[in-house]
């Protein structure tokens, strides 16, 4: 089997490369390089199974000849990260709903499944202990920005479910809940590596709002052992699935697991949103959570690594020198 993964070079990408190894695929990575780095793919090239390709998705020739090549698509590139998405609104809108759709069109036109990382982001600010896949989006007036991302991930969704209306389309719909681990970085303000760098610096630790937001952190391990064993079985196509940890804490008590798995005496300090971005629009989400039953009756999913351990590997990941 061979894979094309855009965005294959980021976070989720790279781990996602070496488990599709594991599994005996050859790959092909297109990644534009403007998150994700090279470095993350070191292991995985030197495998000699693995070619990569620094370009865009926003290029339809290049696409189309990756496509060509492979037998399935994993479709990860995105502009991602709070503050990137709050400053280029349009570079946002463009790659992730330009790209997409060009990815879709190009698995359509070639007959090849794709599997499309969405979000949790798409339920909004609805109210719910967890929210399964059939939860209603409740997304915030077009005057706050930061709902960009979840609307353009919402529509991308829209538009694979239109593409496997119309056009059939085989595609899977994955949305992440608050993967982390090893590579993650927190220069896109993603909170646990944000919170183990400041912990084992001695520098504060900035809580954005209260610090009693829930959320729920899955290892990236478990998040990518979920998405090759959806996109193995092709019964799951055409469906949507929530990946994560249904295991809830809350920033606070994220906060403190970090210093007392650390050592650290560094303060926490706690940070109003509208300071944290400049008053642009950002609020706080008090509780997300996923369902995940449905992923676990399709797939038999359960995550296999507690917070402690994710926490753990993060402090031994940022020990090393250079990494942050």
């Amino acid at each position: 089997m061979k894979s094309l993964i855009t965005g294959g070079a980021g976070f989720i990408g790279s781990h996602l490369c070496e488990e599709l190894l594991r599994r005996g695929d050859t790959i092909v990575v297109l990644d534009d390089l403007s998150t994700g780095r090279l470095e993350n793919l070191h292991a995985a090239l030197a495998t000699g199974q693995v070619r990569f390709v620094e370009g865009d998705i926003i290029d339809e020739a290049l696409l189309r000849e990756l496509t060509a090549e492979c037998d399935r698509i994993f479709h990860l590139a995105a502009a991602v990260g709070v503050k990137l998405i709050l400053e280029r609104p349009l570079h946002t809108m463009n790659v992730n709903m330009t790209g997409t759709h060009n990815v879709l069109e190009a698995a359509c036109d070639l007959g090849k499944p794709v599997l499309l990382a969405s979000t949790s982001e798409v339920y909004g600010h609805q109210v719910a202990q967890s929210f399964r896949e059939e939860t209603p989006s409740l997304l915030g007036p077009v005057s706050e920005m930061r709902w960009i991302y979840a609307v353009t991930k919402l529509a991308d969704e829209y538009l694979a479910a239109a593409y496997a209306q119309e056009r059939g389309l085989s595609y899977i719909a994955a949305r992440f809940f608050n993967t982390t681990g090893p590579r993650q970085t927190g220069r896109y303000g993603m909170v646990v590596p944000r919170f183990v760098q400041a912990a084992l610096a001695g520098d504060p630790i900035t809580i954005y709002g209260d610090g009693r937001q829930v959320r729920c952190f899955c290892h990236v391990a478990d998040v990518i052992r979920a998405v090759a064993d959806l996109m193995s079985k092709p019964e799951t196509y055409g469906d949507v699935y929530n990946i994560g940890s249904d295991q809830p804490i809350t920033i606070q008590g994220l906060a403190e697991r970090v210093l007392e798995l650390t050592g650290s005496s560094s303060p926490i300090e706690y940070v109003a949103y509208t300071e944290a971005y400049d008053g642009l629009g950002v609020h706080d989400i008090r509780y997300r959570a996923p369902d995940i039953s449905k992923l676990s009756r399709t797939i038999g999913f359960r995550p296999k690594h507690t917070l402690d351990e994710i926490l753990t590997q993060m402090i031994e990941y940022y020990s090393t020198p250079g990494r942050g």
